[in-house]
């Protein structure tokens, strides 16, 4: 499995993200890059915005584009399908429920096995969650400190409900456009594929 190692706060400072976005506390000392002044092309933009939803939901390049070829498929606005999508993957449900600080931590969970979807255990970060699904958290890893340090840390998104004394949740609906919790332009990233 591939992994994308580089430091993120070099990263977030190359993209112009808030590295609170990611759940990382920290700033960079150096501010931004030297050639951050440059005007973008119109083509450097729409990287821009792809390389953003990458870094953020932890994707790879051929994943990604497999979820764009599946949005262009299906009837509706393929922005929002895109994007849709990327927030109904399992670790990023995680993260957004506050079980973790970072979508990093909530990957490992999920990929460890702690966590259970409708009463099986699914330790795929891709696997796609659907409205009505039950998220539980194992038995045996209800005592576990990372679990216990995040809850409470941060909000619930209105299409996701957390019983936080059974550490279990509950997939109300399908995430609008709204329920993205950062800056993102998915115009850009459609006209950068259709190009």
């Amino acid at each position: 499995m591939a992994r994308d190692r580089q430091p993120v706060l070099k990263k977030c400072r190359t993209l112009g993200l808030d590295p609170s976005i990611l759940g990382v506390n920290k700033k960079s000392k150096r501010g931004l890059r030297p050639n951050a002044n440059k005007k973008l092309t119109d083509y450097g933009i729409q990287l821009r915005e792809k390389q953003k939803a990458r870094f953020v939901y932890g994707i790879m390049e051929k994943q990604f584009y497999k979820l764009y070829e599946e949005a262009t498929r299906k009837e509706g606005v393929t922005g929002e399908l895109l994007l849709q999508y990327l927030e109904r993957r399992f670790d990023n449900v995680v993260y957004r429920l506050g079980l973790t600080t970072t979508r990093r931590q909530a990957r490992q969970l999920v990929s460890h096995g702690h966590l259970e979807i409708n009463g099986k255990r699914v330790n795929i970060a891709s696997y796609r969650v659907k409205q009505g699904d039950v998220i539980t958290v194992r038995e045996k890893s209800r005592d576990l400190a990372i679990i216990k340090e995040s809850l409470n840390q941060k909000s619930v998104p209105g299409w996701l409900t957390l019983d936080e004394n059974a550490l279990s949740a509950k997939v109300l609906e399908n995430p609008t456009r709204e329920a993205v919790d950062f800056d993102i332009n998915e115009a850009m990233i459609i006209e950068f594929y259709s190009r």
